[in-house]
């Protein structure tokens, strides 16, 4: 078996404003839009920056439903960017709820975490320094010796 690409798909309760929110956001490009006479979009294609994420307003009549419905997400999406201070402040301005503000991280990145107005959880930082697998062990083990 072969994995060509994984893609993740969205629910969302109001997909033109979860559009519009990751365009201004993120910067996202939006490919393609299908929508039913009734205004309900059944599809969206987005681009952030050569990852595609697709996107549909909620099916609840085929089990197709947001994180609100259910109380959270347990599905993080990370995303790095240039400077992630500006783009966690974008999305707080936007609407989202800020759940960790952006820091310096053992791992070698600056990041920080929001839930989007449509419950999704991002990660969003920026490479701070390379750290090989090694380096990156011996900082988890000393960060969690008492774990």
């Amino acid at each position: 078996m072969t994995i060509h690409k994984v893609t993740p798909r969205l629910s969302v309760n109001d997909a033109p404003r979860a559009i519009a929110f990751y365009k201004e956001v993120f910067g996202a490009d939006e490919k393609s839009r299908l929508v039913e006479p009734c205004g309900r979009v059944g599809h969206a294609e987005l681009d952030f920056g050569g990852t595609i994420i697709t996107l549909a307003d909620e099916y609840p009549e085929l089990g197709f439903v947001g994180p609100t419905r259910y109380g959270g997400t347990s599905v993080t999406l990370h995303v790095l960017v240039d400077d992630c201070d500006a783009v966690i402040g974008r999305a707080v301005a936007a609407g989202a709820k800020l759940l960790r503000a952006p820091k310096d991280e053992f791992y070698g990145e600056r990041s920080g975490s929001v839930i989007d107005p449509f419950g999704h959880r991002w990660t969003i930082g920026h490479d701070i320094e390379k750290v090989s697998p090694e380096e990156l062990q011996r900082r988890f083990d000393e960060m969690t010796k008492g774990g």
